[in-house]
């Protein structure tokens, strides 16, 4: 009995170690992908993961290059690498990126003719609903203003009493 129990101890213990490695297997290659790409000069790296942040995968949605593994980011990756490796500032190949691929590749494109309603946008929607929201108080000030409390009581002339007393006089009779 002991020695069956011992190899059922080995048996869940190896299991056990499978169960892991398979579970932190996949976690291993992802940390280690973002080293895959090796430069001549480890000062480049910082320039060459900022520029992977800051440019866009042109297949995936809404995803960096550093996110990306599509076989387009990884052609990417490698054209930076080979520009930094030939001393290009990050404008230059920020300028060479977006002449191949379009300024969508930049998630921040530069000002100009063809993005500056991109950028002003928000500022005129913003425009558009505090001018919309001014219009429409605007339009509830005079019924509110009826009813405000701060403006002085206006007098009744001797033909609004009249009527007024009329008015009572009639619901008082309409009461009984």
């Amino acid at each position: 009995m002991g020695r069956r129990f011992i190899n059922r101890i080995r048996q869940a213990a190896a299991f056990a170690s499978l169960c892991i490695f398979w579970t932190l297997l996949p976690a291993i290659l992802v940390s280690a992908q973002s080293d895959l790409v090796e430069l001549s000069d480890e000062r480049l790296r910082p320039r060459y993961e900022q520029l992977t942040q800051e440019i866009r995968c042109p297949k995936c949605q809404n995803q960096n290059l550093a996110e990306s593994n599509s076989p387009i980011s990884v052609d990417l990756k490698l054209q930076i690498r080979r520009l930094l490796e030939e001393q290009k500032s990050n404008q230059q190949i920020k300028d060479y990126l977006t002449e191949r691929y379009s300024e969508f590749i930049l998630y921040r494109p530069a000002v100009n003719s063809r993005t500056w309603l991109l950028w002003a946008a928000p500022v005129i929607f913003m425009s558009i609903a505090l001018l919309a929201l001014w219009v429409v108080q605007r339009k509830k000030a005079p019924i509110l203003g009826a009813n405000n409390l701060s403006s002085p009581p206006q007098k009744l002339d001797d033909e609004e009493v009249a009527r007024l007393e009329r008015l009572l006089k009639g619901s008082d009779e309409l009461q009984l």
